[in-house]
């Protein structure tokens, strides 16, 4: 960040033709820009656009503020407003002009500043946004500024509408401060000037502080709001014709983006949420359980915790994820501290009541419509079915050489897929993906008819999309964005289906696990939920309990449901027309699939290296292909 006022902000000297000559020789060879100013500012300039955004702090403002507006842009100049600087500042902005015009016909200042009035006294907290927008007297801007104000004007802040005007003025400027160009400028061939007075706010009218929260969702909204409106302007004024506005944003990355990534991930890597709340007993629990005539709930043992909470948490809000200038990375940053912070306060309350209120947090809750469709499941598929054990079964052995033969697959195509399998004693039963390891319990049966099933499952879909988040520059792609796991999960029940392998029993169990988890958030306790798995819905009595083992083992997971709600958002998701393709390219959640899209047109994140071995089977398009005409859950049985 620029820093704060300061007295050598007040002695500024000019930029030197030098510098300004080096700035615009770069820009001539489309290298990135990024120069701090004497005393106070910076350009940054990611590559040719035909837009710049400025910013002039007038001299002794204590205004710290507005200059973040821009700072996600990726053309912009944060520039002292002294006179010692102004014709310097001219004479570098008419240079990036004379470029950018030769490289696209047209250019477009558009300039910020905050207004005289407007910062919020506590008596009219919530403040209502306001802009006014400053365009010359000609209508050579007419979409632009049309496109700008109509974006503007959806901005809310404390659930306030922004309120915006149109000034037509031949002086384009801060009041206080001489304007960068004069009125014979604007009709300079090419060279185009708007400028945006912004109702501060997000300013404490009492001390002149900033209010962080209100700022943040400011900045984000109104970057979105100027890239809409330089996207209309370089379709229609430009010879650059991007493909979305998203494709303007920045592309080059602080090394504080990084340094931030790295560090959450090695927070994130540092513990196993879910393989330490999986019970090391699981059969010794189930002998005590029938034992005792299934009358007392079980003792259930755990692992040693890795790591001490209290001191990783230290380490968590250490990151100083303020540094980064892209909201959008900021709002990844923070929303992935806020989990794993909250997925720390669950390893902290491993095997308390507390742990089940920390999984509704990170899990969200059950919702009506879940527990109907839950329910309608259970009323009208068969409690038993033969088919699961057509076949026989298949020892754990034998599945994990299934599943390193399909590893190897897509090791071929590309040598950083370097999966492995590992036949583990402390989970007794079952399957489970960690850090790219598969993980088979000791005890387990596979039924050979949904063995590869499975596989799509947990290779196809959780392994592949670990190393494609491998792949990408950020670590979260692989360690997972905040809430990745419903879309993971509901994406690998669909590639179950999509391999003719999504049996009714499995649907059934998917179903018993909601009813299970609503259950329990309704004060259920283990021996109640067992009871009704099996005399109401007639499930075999080991399959009653191991479903109700997951749900509350540490205390209450609440993470099972996510496994038929997942799988009906993605079943949304591909019925509107959503990319599959954008599915695979880490572990991402459904509230971040804009941000993925924005990110890929940004060129930041990179296209799936690997797609799941399935897409080249004819019938998986086949019913993908059904599945894009819109599908509901219960069609979806295919055994």
């Amino acid at each position: 960040m620029p820093q704060g006022p300061t007295k050598t902000s007040r002695t500024v000297r000019a930029l030197s033709d030098r510098r300004i000559d080096a700035i615009i020789d770069r820009l001539h060879d489309n290298k990135p820009v990024r120069r701090t100013f004497p005393g106070w500012g910076r350009l940054h300039i990611d590559r040719q656009l035909p837009f710049l955004c400025v910013y002039r702090r007038p001299p002794r403002s204590t205004d710290t503020a507005t200059d973040r507006l821009l700072v996600a842009e990726a053309s912009y100049a944060l520039a002292p407003g002294t006179r010692t600087f102004h014709k310097s500042l001219v004479k570098l902005i008419e240079g990036i002009a004379d470029v950018m015009v030769d490289r696209f016909g047209c250019f477009l200042v558009v300039e910020v500043w905050a207004g005289a009035e407007g910062a919020p006294t506590r008596s009219e907290i919530p403040p209502q946004p306001g802009f006014k927008v400053c365009v010359p007297r000609t209508d050579d801007l007419s979409t632009t500024v049309e496109t700008l104000c109509e974006r503007l004007s959806s901005i809310r802040t404390s659930k306030q509408k922004a309120e915006v005007s149109v000034h037509r003025t031949s002086r384009i400027g801060p009041p206080s401060l001489p304007p960068l160009f004069s009125s014979m400028s604007f009709s300079r061939r090419g060279l185009y000037i708007m400028g945006v007075e912004v109702k501060p706010v997000y300013l404490d009218a009492g001390n002149g502080e900033a209010y962080p929260l209100l700022l943040r969702s400011l900045k984000r909204q109104f970057r979105r709001a100027l890239d809409q409106a330089f996207y209309e302007f370089s379709v229609e004024h430009t010879t650059h014709q991007p493909t979305h506005y998203y494709a303007l944003g920045r592309r080059a990355m602080v090394k504080a983006v990084w340094d931030i990534d790295r560090r959450l991930a090695a927070v994130s890597n540092s513990f196993d949420l879910l393989l330490e709340a999986t019970p090391i007993n699981a059969e010794q629990a189930w002998s005590e359980f029938r034992r005792r005539r299934f009358q007392k709930p079980p003792t259930f043992l755990y692992r040693p915790r890795p790591v001490d909470p209290g001191k990783m948490k230290r380490l968590l809000y250490d990151i100083h994820i303020d540094r980064v200038e892209d909201p959008t990375l900021m709002h990844l940053f923070l929303d992935k501290q806020l989990e794993l912070d909250r997925q720390l306060t669950m390893l902290q309350d491993l095997g308390k009541r507390a742990f089940m209120y920390g999984g509704l947090q990170l899990y969200g809750e059950v919702r009506a419509p879940l527990v109907a469709l839950a329910q309608e499941i259970l009323d009208t598929t068969p409690s038993r079915s033969r088919i699961d054990s057509r076949g026989g079964f298949l020892t754990p052995t034998e599945f994990a050489e299934m599943a390193r033969a399909e590893i190897a697959w897509y090791t071929e195509r590309d040598p950083d897929f370097t999966a492995t399998v590992e036949i583990r004693d402390d989970l007794y039963a079952g399957l489970m993906v960690s850090h790219g390891r598969l993980l088979i319990g000791i005890q387990s049966r596979i039924p050979a008819s949904r063995a590869q099933a499975l596989i799509q499952h947990e290779v196809g879909t959780h392994m592949l999309t670990y190393f494609n988040g491998r792949a990408q520059p950020f670590k979260m792609l692989y360690t997972g964005l905040p809430g990745y796991d419903e879309l993971q999960e509901g994406l690998a029940v669909l590639a179950e289906y999509l391999v003719g392998g999504l049996s009714k029993s499995r649907l059934r169990i998917l179903a018993a696990r909601v009813f299970a988890v609503h259950s329990l958030i309704e004060g259920a306790g283990f021996v109640e939920v067992f009871r009704a798995l099996d005399r109401n819905y007639d499930f075999a009595q080991r399959t009653a309990f191991t479903i109700t083992m997951r749900v509350f083992r540490g205390g209450g997971l609440t993470k099972d449901a996510i496994y038929l709600r997942g799988l009906v958002r993605v079943l949304e998701y591909i019925a509107k027309a959503g990319e599959f393709e954008r599915l695979l390219v880490g572990k991402i959640a459904a509230a971040h699939l804009g941000v993925v899209k924005e990110l890929l047109l940004r060129k930041i994140l990179k296209p799936p290296p690997l797609h799941p071995r399935y897409l080249e089977q004819e019938d998986a398009q086949k019913r993908l292909t059904e599945v894009r005409k819109g599908m509901r859950v219960t069609e979806l049985i295919s055994l």
